[in-house]
């Protein structure tokens, strides 16, 4: 796969063992950790949970069953140069507090050209000190994804060397449970060889947060919808053109208790308008670029944002005959920062 870098959003490669991958996202993130992110509400609110009883139970659960995600942490946290205490607090935001700052929104065309777009809304304070990560691990499956500072790679918009691509929204549950912190879990998923692999992980592992995931793989013709919360998962296969912003909306899934933000509402049904013009499946990053409609936009650019979230990039991914393609555009223009094209899979 080869990468065409264009512009800000900074293009970073990580290679060598999980633990190493995690010291270089480390010493990455380090500037804007400590510049920016240790001084949030949302930092202080997160890591005073650093010692509890819940959280040195969900670490224990990922030391035994993903020691090298384990180790990635650590590496991270000795490349931020702080406790991995805290480092793992932060990565486990979504599964201590239901408003935990990320957001985000997707696109989903099913066909014979599969087509994913995602905006990935988070920390507006992270604008221009984020990264596209292309890892090269001495074992298991490389991967290009979108990694905030001080965070694992896996709970935003990736793409992997065996054709899978998982995009993920937030998911604002009011039950979480006591498994895997859901950003290890979808971390997970990239190491995954097949969707049905990737499917089955995220169904039977014991699960603490929440997350809505799309999934697809070149040489598959499914285009999955994946919605999850500490006691339920439902997997759906998209059949016509959709859009989710980042709550429940699987009719397995509606009465589970969440929280649903005004801008997530908003921009779920401007989204639906979208879908049902015919613009969403016709032209999705122009959806994704829509700041119309009488709420909140899918676009999010607004400093005051209710949420504290803004748009930091936009992914659009493509499977046809066996191939992945994907971009990204970092702003609101029309040229991608980033191209790439990914070899036919073996199934192809």
């Amino acid at each position: 796969m080869s990468i065409e870098p264009r512009d800000r959003l900074h293009l970073i490669e990580a290679a060598g063992s999980p633990r190493e991958i995690g010291q270089q996202l480390g010493r990455f993130g380090a500037g804007a950790v400590h510049g920016h992110l240790i001084g949030t509400r949302a930092w202080a609110t997160i890591t005073a949970h650093a010692a509890d009883e819940r959280l040195r139970g969900m670490a224990e659960i990922v030391r035994v069953r993903f020691p090298s995600i384990q180790a990635e942490l650590e590496g991270l946290a000795e490349g931020l140069g702080l406790p991995f205490a805290e480092v793992f607090a932060w990565n486990c935001r979504g599964d201590i507090s239901a408003m935990a700052p990320d957001g985000c929104t997707t696109v989903q065309v099913p066909g014979p050209r599969i087509t994913i777009a995602h905006n990935e809304d988070g920390d507006p304070g992270f604008r221009g000190a984020c990264a596209l990560l292309r890892t090269r691990p001495a074992e298991g499956i490389g991967f290009t994804a979108f990694v905030y500072p001080g965070s694992i790679p896996g709970h935003t918009f990736a793409a992997t060397d065996a054709g899978l691509v998982q995009t993920v929204n937030n998911i604002r549950s009011r039950a979480p449970g006591d498994g895997l912190p859901r950003m290890v879990l979808t971390r997970a998923v990239l190491d995954c060889a097949s969707l049905d692999a990737a499917v089955a992980l995220v169904r039977d592992a014991p699960r603490a947060g929440a997350f809505h995931l799309t999934l697809a793989q070149a040489g598959d013709p499914r285009l999955l919808g994946v919605e999850f919360t500490g006691a339920r998962c439902s997997v759906t296969r998209i059949e016509a053109p959709a859009l989710h912003a980042n709550h429940l909306v699987h009719a397995a899934m509606r009465d589970e208790p969440q929280i649903v933000t005004d801008s997530s509402g908003s921009r779920q049904i401007r989204g639906d308008e979208l879908v049902a013009e015919g613009i969403a499946a016709r032209d999705p990053l122009a959806t994704l670029r829509d700041t119309g409609g009488e709420g909140l936009p899918i676009r999010r650019d607004d400093p005051h944002d209710p949420d504290d979230e803004n748009t930091l990039a936009t992914a659009l991914f493509t499977i046809e005959d066996g191939r992945l393609d994907g971009s990204v555009h970092d702003g609101s223009g029309e040229l991608a920062r980033f191209h790439w094209r990914g070899s036919r899979s073996a199934a192809a």
